[in-house]
């Protein structure tokens, strides 16, 4: 899933966050919005999670939790991050650093998880979107130069042909709005330097934007986004070094995020794939591929992801995880700068079950999957292996019913209930009652399960440091942070259990969801659930329905047959 950063929307995100804060401590010092996710509704009237409440309530059970393994498919965790470090999971079979498979499971080294995305050539950073990867494979097929032949070929594979032409109109779309997006902030970075001049030396507020009187159109431009900037209570009152350095950073992150789109995700004759990776990469059947570079290139959101998982608190930091108490994280890098593909996807959830995960965080998708199948086949092994699956939502501001989003867990839209029982899908809520629904969200009253929160979230991000992201990328480890704590108090539950004690115990509101459309915009019936998770309530509803004491774990999953060790590409 893709990354939503204040600078990736500067135009109109950083605004709304602006026009609702005004009044605010500057983000990066208010300690109580950096935990605002783990407030009690019914004292705080906002729509936290209810954490320690819930480790409250299980301890005055005389409860003892045993550490679950939660799996994060993602972008790569920075493992020995402080506030991660001691929460990271290690491979108890596994000698670090010695080049062989000690556990004999096929991956080499594989001391906090696995890289699906690298190999022996490094790791992939910039991939394709999967779009890209089906106009390129299909375009000579089915609109080459003889009609004939692309008739004939259009009626022998129309599910094919059916997903050709979707990603054609996505990639025709996409690829103007990366363009236009890299050139527009690329003419802000550049404007930055004479904009910050307009000043005259004042510090950044609106009666000083006011007084500028531009001559220009660039100046009536650069007035235009100083004025946005001066709503900003992180920047306003800022000396004009001081406002530089802040935009210089904001253009870099919207620079950062359409620039691999214009350049890369988009680009038909880009593909990084076979020099880097080196597997067979239309082999479905292939396992034993990567390396156990576990942060890759750019982790940001897979270790934002994990640290709302599970974080610790560090240092001065305020930062915590859901799960802090009871999640132990499994990083499997499966998720590049673009789409994931679909085989990484299967093979990263085997992966994880068969290495003692019981819990999978999913934070990603995409409009199409030419290997859906494969990847419902690992979400079957996953529920017969008893491990629990979160999915985000995704951040499309769609119905996912009319708009599918894989990996999804309904084979068709239609389907009146999804193929697995294993699978909680999440949307994002936010810390605004009325404007509940984070409007990114992607939303659905049968497809989504339930909300959690996913704007300005703060946790854990390489170099040892802390932001604020949001997306339903944020939302889907609040969920799987709560079922950890479940999990781990009452080993003997099931996904399903989990699933069900999280969507019948959810705080409810009928807010207006503000949806595209007005039907059913309310915020009680754009999921399952009709509201946002409350982790004290789901465990006390499971400890009264489905705890036993003295139930005895699922057995282990076994470990997967051994392949030659010359198969497994992995590096020290």
């Amino acid at each position: 899933m893709k990354k939503i950063l204040l600078a990736a929307s500067f135009m109109s995100g950083m605004v709304a966050f602006a026009q609702n804060t005004a009044e605010a401590l500057d983000p990066m010092k208010d300690r109580d919005l950096m935990t605002w996710y783990h407030k009690d509704f019914s004292s705080a009237n906002v729509y936290g999670v209810n954490t320690e409440n819930a480790y409250k309530y299980l301890e005055s059970k005389g409860l003892k939790a045993k550490p679950v393994i939660v799996g994060v498919l993602d972008s790569g965790v920075e493992v020995d991050h402080p506030g991660l470090v001691k929460n990271m999971w290690t491979n108890p079979n596994e000698i670090p650093n010695n080049g062989k498979d000690d556990d004999k499971n096929g991956y080499i080294d594989d001391v906090h998880g696995w890289n699906f995305i690298g190999g022996k050539n490094g790791d992939i950073d910039v991939d394709n979107m999967e779009v890209t990867r089906i106009v390129k494979k299909y375009q000579s097929v089915f609109e080459g130069p003889d009609s004939a032949v692309n008739k004939a070929n259009q009626a022998k594979m129309p599910e094919e042909f059916a997903m050709y032409m979707k990603s054609k109109e996505i990639f025709t779309k996409k690829s103007i709005e990366a363009k236009q997006g890299y050139e527009t902030y690329s003419r802000i970075q550049k404007m930055i330097p004479s904009m910050v001049a307009m000043l005259n030396g004042q510090n950044l507020s609106a009666e000083a934007v006011s007084s500028i009187k531009p001559s220009t159109q660039e100046q009536a431009m650069a007035v235009s986004v100083l004025s946005q900037v001066a709503m900003d209570p992180a920047v306003r009152g800022k000396s004009p070094a001081e406002v530089q350095t802040f935009l210089e950073a904001q253009m870099k992150e919207a620079l950062d995020y359409y620039g691999p789109q214009a350049t890369k995700q988009y680009n038909l004759e880009f593909d990084p794939r076979a020099e880097t990776v080196g597997d067979r990469y239309d082999d479905y059947s292939e396992k034993y591929y990567g390396n156990n570079n576990y942060e890759g290139p750019d982790a940001q959101h897979g270790t934002h992801v994990a640290g709302i998982i599970a974080g610790l608190p560090n240092g001065t930091e305020t930062q915590y995880g859901v799960g802090y108490k009871t999640a132990k994280i499994m990083t499997v890098r499966t998720v590049p700068n673009g789409d994931e593909r679909d085989k990484d996807v299967a093979n990263a959830i085997r992966y994880a079950v068969d290495n003692g995960a019981r819990i999978l965080n999913m934070s990603f998708g995409k409009p199409v999957s030419p290997g859906k199948n494969v990847v419902w086949e690992a979400f079957k092994y996953a529920q017969d292996k008893g491990v629990l699956l979160v999915k985000a939502a995704g951040n499309e501001n769609e119905d996912i019913a009319e708009n599918v989003y894989f990996p999804t867990n309904f084979k068709n839209a239609s389907d009146p209930k999804s193929f697995v029982d294993n699978m909680i899908v999440v949307g994002a809520s936010t810390n605004n009652n009325e404007f509940l629904r984070a409007g990114f969200s992607n939303y659905n009253q049968k497809m989504v399960d339930v909300f959690a929160p996913g704007e300005k979230i703060y946790s854990t991000v390489p170099d040892g440091k802390y932001e604020y992201l949001q997306g339903t990328s944020m939302a889907s480890p609040v969920v799987a942070g709560a079922a950890s704590v479940l999990l781990a108090y009452m080993p003997n539950l099931t996904p399903a259990q989990i699933i069900e004690a999280l969507v019948m115990t959810s705080n409810k509101s009928t807010v207006n969801a503000m949806l595209p459309s007005n039907t059913n915009n309310r915020f009680d019936m754009v999921s399952r659930a009709g509201g946002v998770i409350d982790v004290r309530k789901a465990a006390e509803y499971a400890f009264t329905n489905f705890y036993k004491a003295g139930t005895a774990t699922k057995a282990s999953p076994k470990q997967p047959v051994r392949k030659p060790a010359q198969k497994a590409k992995a590096r020290k």
